[in-house]
């Protein structure tokens, strides 16, 4: 009996051991395939340049193209105002007046200054005549009639533009005083903008490297926050000659197509210009922009050895669907990385798909 159980145990014995032979054997002619788990796959895209037209964006409110700030030509107090915010007045429309009590005292004592000046003249030329005056009398009393003529048709001047009239045919966009109010020399008190149809303009500031690639004729395409379906046609009618003291900026004034649509003036307008002047741009595809802050942004390049990459700074010029045209940063650089940019550093390591 221990015989049989001897024999059996040593038969198993070398079936495992056989078993574990071939196996190892196995494992010998088939190595292991080898990987770096940390490679990152990358796509690669190729730079192209391109010829474009960047143009200007920019907002503005639109207005008309006759406005007029209207004031008095003398300081008083505002003894009637005959019209509102909105109303719509005609060219010469009574708007405002003038308290006239000081203004009608300064014409009465000017003219018992002509009249006194008149009456001395008058003696003086007697007296000359008579040779009791010398001829430098003479003169200088026909000097101060004359100072007093001029004083007489000054205040008399401005007894007549102690009162506002409209300048235009138009809608008042703003008033900025009340009755009894003190208002300046000068100071606006009615905002007037003409309603003439097809008379609609749009004034945006552009930088200066803006402003020197626009040319008066050049389009532009305008969008109204009132009207978010429609997109309207311009042209730039006006550009300014010294850039704006506050802020720095040179006006444009585009002058806007209404069409069939009803504008009044202060409509938030957005406003693309489209320059004539071209220039060269580098074109790569959205994708392989990474931390894009405004016109600056990043891209990802292969370094020498083809298994790392570096991240180049880039100045974006503008998007263009898919592609972004960027204005500098890529001299010499024929290849950026595009799919796989998202997670890249500037230690990792790539594989190209």
């Amino acid at each position: 009996m221990k015989a049989v159980q001897f024999l059996l145990i040593f038969l198993l014995t070398g079936g495992m051991w056989a078993c574990g032979t071939k196996a190892e054997e196995s494992r010998k002619e088939k190595p292991v395939e080898q990987t770096d788990d940390t490679s990152i796959p990358v796509k690669l895209t190729k730079v192209e340049s391109v010829v474009r037209t960047e143009p200007i964006v920019a907002s503005g409110l639109v207005s008309s193209s006759e406005e007029a700030k209207l004031s008095f030509k003398v300081g008083g107090i505002i003894e009637k105002l005959y019209v509102d915010e909105g109303q719509p007045v005609r060219k010469g429309q009574l708007l405002a007046t003038l308290n006239l009590t000081e203004i009608n005292a300064q014409v009465s004592q000017a003219q018992f200054a002509r009249e006194k000046a008149e009456r001395d003249l008058n003696r003086v030329k007697a007296l000359y005549a008579d040779t009791a005056a010398t001829l430098e009398q003479v003169q200088n009393a026909t000097t101060g009639h004359d100072v007093a003529q001029q004083n007489l048709a000054i205040v008399k001047f401005n007894q007549n533009y102690a009162q506002i009239r409209s300048t235009v045919d138009g809608t008042v966009t703003r008033r900025t005083m009340n009755e009894g109010e003190f208002a300046a020399a000068g100071s606006p008190v009615f905002m007037i903008s003409s309603t003439h149809k097809n008379d609609w303009i749009v004034r945006v500031g552009v930088s200066d490297k803006d402003w020197a690639r626009l040319k008066i004729g050049n389009r532009a395409t305008i969008s109204l926050e009132a009207y978010p379906e429609k997109t309207f046609a311009g042209t730039v009618r006006e550009l300014a000659q010294a850039a704006d003291p506050a802020t720095k900026l040179y006006d444009v004034e585009i002058r806007i197509d209404p069409g069939a649509v009803k504008f009044a003036p202060g409509l938030f307008a957005k406003v693309t210009l489209q320059p004539a002047q071209s220039r060269s741009y580098t074109l790569v595809p959205i994708e392989a922009i990474v931390e894009g802050d405004g016109k600056d942004g990043f891209v990802f390049a292969l370094s020498d050895d083809r298994k790392h990459v570096r991240k180049i700074p880039v100045q974006i010029g503008f998007i263009d669907d898919n592609n972004v045209l960027l204005t500098n940063g890529l001299s010499g650089i024929s290849n950026v990385v595009t799919a796989g940019s998202a997670y890249l550093t500037e230690t990792s390591t790539v594989l190209l798909k």
